[in-house]
């Protein structure tokens, strides 16, 4: 969004056609990660700071440098900050840029995956161990092996297994790798060619490192073919998540540069996802990133906006609102302002 829209946008009026409101607002909190542990609500979200960077593509103004871990009793409760859960100062390979997290149970311990660039300014992610949903988290001495990009999502199936999904093109640096090899040439694909997918691989039982290499997912539009680089509004971005419903999985994502969280479905964690249609339409702000998280045999979309920083999108705040279901699985696509916005 330019800055000339977001002058033109009365924020008064946007925060009162909200569908929802910040669930906090002591600090700035995006990309909130949810999960039900032990009957209650705990959320991961990324901790935003201004940290005076400049506004680009890289994303070099999101600085965020550490971790808090939010908890509710329910879904109306009041959102409890627990305090810092992990700092970038305590990661012995990372040096800045703590982005989008995300957490995980397995025999009573906890699991923090988050993404973070190196001193060579690549991403890695990272995992920390703790054995409170809330922290704090002691972080492994070094990164994932075989790790790369940003946005890690853990999703547990049925039978026990964890599978993590991972990237993001632009500032994510996804479009550098081919094959899970890192080549600086490498650019987006042209738009007619297939789009990047996003990556999974299968967690080693110990949860801190992968079982296998990772393998990239396909997305399929209505034909079945994988969807094309130029298709801004359907193709991957960013901002992976999965869950589970009647059976099928449902992998959903950000479009980044169009500002939709869409998504797919497909019969295996490991896709193929066919394209189905969007979750959420454009939020106040740049990036669109969520979670999807069952409380009480209902389903909740967690997601941000930068409504309460009056259009600053790297100063956001986490929001949730319930998501409906069609009789045929499908998702009813939910306005995050009760209407469709006016300025792109």
């Amino acid at each position: 969004m330019s800055e000339d829209s977001i002058e033109q946008i009365n924020f008064e009026e946007i925060n009162e056609l909200a569908i929802s409101k910040p669930l906090v607002s002591h600090i700035y909190t995006a990309d909130p990660s949810a999960h039900v542990f032990n009957g209650k609500i705990y959320i991961y979200p990324s901790h935003d700071i201004d940290a005076g960077i400049p506004f680009n593509d890289n994303g070099d103004h999101f600085g965020m440098e550490d971790y808090h871990v939010f908890s509710m009793d329910s879904i109306s409760s009041k959102a409890v900050d627990n305090g810092i859960a992990l700092h970038v100062d305590d990661v012995a390979w990372a040096e800045k840029q703590m982005w989008a997290p995300d957490a995980a149970h397995k025999n009573g311990k906890y699991y923090l995956y988050f993404p973070a660039k190196r001193a060579s300014g690549i991403f890695q992610i990272g995992v920390a161990i703790s054995d409170s949903p809330s922290g704090p988290f002691i972080p492994q001495p070094d990164a994932i092996k075989g790790s790369y990009s940003i946005d890690p999502a853990v999703f547990e199936d049925e039978d026990g297994k964890h599978y993590i999904y991972f990237g993001g093109i632009w500032g994510g640096q996804l479009q550098k790798y081919r094959n899970n090899k890192y080549d600086q040439e490498n650019e987006e694909p042209d738009g007619n060619e297939p789009a990047l997918g996003p990556i999974v691989a299968l967690l080693r039982d110990d949860m801190l490192e992968f079982a296998e290499d990772p393998k990239e997912i396909k997305i399929l539009d209505e034909n079945g073919e994988i969807l094309l680089a130029g298709d801004n509004s359907r193709r991957f971005f960013e901002a992976s998540w999965v869950h589970k419903y009647n059976g099928k999985y449902y992998f959903s994502y950000s479009t980044g540069d169009t500002h939709f969280i869409c998504y797919a479905v497909g019969d295996n964690p490991y896709g193929p996802f066919t394209y189905q249609g969007r979750i959420l339409n454009p939020v106040v702000g740049w990036t669109s990133h969520h979670s999807i998280c069952e409380v009480e045999n209902e389903w909740y979309l967690f997601y941000h906006d930068s409504s309460l920083s009056k259009g600053v999108t790297h100063l956001r705040s986490m929001k949730v609102t319930k998501i409906d279901y069609l009789e045929d699985g499908s998702i009813v696509t939910i306005d995050p302002y009760g209407i469709r916005r006016l300025i792109d």
